[in-house]
């Protein structure tokens, strides 16, 4: 019998174990679910989900922030409010982060080799400082800066 190393199962089952450590059930369902493709007849799907995965997965999340203002949740701010300090940093901010997700996607096309690290960077927010997955993309935005001055 001719058994075949997986190298990408190991992580796959490694980031399981972790995000059940963490108790972050993101990472533990995302590994799974690749897990699970990767080892079926699933797999054949797997360049649909590298393509429109990062798409798919920003409509969902900017769904998920959307939903609140659209319930009624949130209510919708005043004119008036946008002119304070805090709202207008928001703005910047927000503004920022989109800028450095650009950059990040440029980077990665760019240097598909950084991936890793940013994976790891990310899961080891994710598994030992409560972190949220969103990261890798504008993970690459900031590091594309630093690349830069280097």
């Amino acid at each position: 019998m001719n058994l075949q190393f997986n190298l990408v199962a190991v992580v796959l089952v490694v980031l399981i174990v972790l995000g059940l450590a963490s108790q972050n059930s993101t990472i533990t369902i995302a590994a799974a679910i690749l897990l699970i493709m990767q080892q079926t007849l699933l797999s054949r799907y797997l360049p649909y989900v590298e393509q429109y995965g990062l798409k798919i997965g920003i409509t969902i999340l900017t769904l998920g922030v959307l939903a609140p203002l659209v319930s009624g949740k949130v209510p919708l701010p005043e004119l008036s409010q946008f002119v304070n300090g805090k709202m207008l940093l928001a703005i910047a901010v927000g503004g920022l982060v989109a800028w450095f997700g650009g950059k990040g996607l440029t980077l990665m096309s760019g240097q598909p080799i950084l991936i890793t690290g940013l994976l790891l960077g990310t899961i080891i927010g994710v598994a030992f400082f409560k972190g949220i997955p969103v990261g890798p993309l504008i993970a690459a935005g900031m590091l594309s800066l630093l690349i830069d001055k280097i």
